[in-house]
């Protein structure tokens, strides 16, 4: 009976040395890539950024900025990854920065999430910040500022076009949560928007509600589009454009300023980034591939320098 519990005792010590030995391994692989290579203090608070130059970057020549902004509970480099801007950033000579979230999970405080302190004047605030110390290390295009995100992060997009129209250029979305109020949304200028959402996403829904993750009001996608389409001024129906199959893409246009907004469904599309990286189909659901929302979206900010600086 001793020699059977000695051993049960020896067994049990060893799943735990398994056990600890697999989160060791994962918090290290989560350290590795959770990395970034610059940092500043904004509203009193130290925040970290991932930044990318491509190798063609020539101090003489202003270049584009693109900040691209992760979802709620992901990170820089894993932006970086599902969403492959570095390549285009290569390709066409612009300057990509992936700006980290605070807390763990890592996450934006704008309307909606829990624990977050008044407004979202904070984040706003960072990522003027970050702009302003990256036009002071490089020689960066003031019209070509733009703003993109997933989930969460495709919210703070829509905040920053709210809140920082001025410096903004145009901003892109995909499954963004959008949950700041509309009240709470008056820019400067209406902001050209390009958003992607698919029909099947299991954690911002398309047809709006709260979803198996978060119990939060998330707004009916098409309805919330057709809002912003009209705070942008845009007028008459929206104009089909040409879209591979399974998606369907329309224009708002019409709008005295300039601020059209793009708008792609992606029929059973997840929570995903489409043509990027996929991520766990048992969480997130199907990743497109039918349509690459980086490069489409790169296309719609070339023709969307800020009104006045071109």
């Amino acid at each position: 009976m001793k020699s059977l519990l000695k051993k049960l005792v020896r067994i049990i010590l060893l799943l735990l040395a398994v056990a600890s030995g697999l989160t060791l391994i994962a918090s290290v692989a989560y350290w590795l890539s959770d990395r970034s290579n610059g940092s500043l203090v904004s509203s009193g608070v130290k925040r970290k950024y991932l930044l990318y130059v491509p190798k063609s970057y020539n101090p003489a020549r202003p270049v584009p900025l693109v900040i691209s902004i992760h979802g709620y509970s992901e990170w820089p480099a894993h932006q970086m990854q599902q969403s492959g801007w570095n390549d285009l950033a290569e390709q066409y000579g612009f300057i990509v920065v992936y700006p980290s979230g605070l807390g763990l999970p890592k996450r934006w405080r704008i309307g909606g999430i829990p624990n977050r302190p008044s407004g979202p004047q904070p984040e706003v605030a960072f990522i003027s910040d970050l702009i302003d110390r990256l036009a002071g290390l490089y020689n960066i295009d003031s019209a070509r500022i733009y703003a993109n995100g997933f989930s969460n992060g495709g919210g703070l997009s829509f905040v920053l076009s709210c809140q920082l129209s001025e410096r903004i250029a145009a901003i892109g979305s995909v499954a963004g949560a959008y949950l700041l109020p509309w009240d709470d949304c008056l820019p400067s200028r209406p902001v050209p928007a390009i958003l992607f959402h698919g029909t099947a996403d299991p954690v911002v829904p398309y047809q709006g509600g709260p979803s198996r993750l978060f119990n939060l009001p998330f707004p009916s996608i098409p309805a919330w589009v057709a809002a912003l389409a009209r705070h942008n001024g845009c007028t008459g129906t929206p104009q089909v454009i040409p879209s591979p199959e399974n998606v369907n893409g329309v224009r708002y246009a019409n709008s005295a300023s300039g601020a059209e907004l793009v708008f792609y469904t992606i029929a059973g599309g997840g929570h995903a980034w489409p043509g990027g990286k996929p991520l766990p189909k048992f969480i997130v659901g199907h990743t497109p591939t039918e349509i690459d929302a980086t490069r489409t979206m790169w296309d719609f900010f070339q023709a969307h320098p800020l009104p006045g600086k071109e």
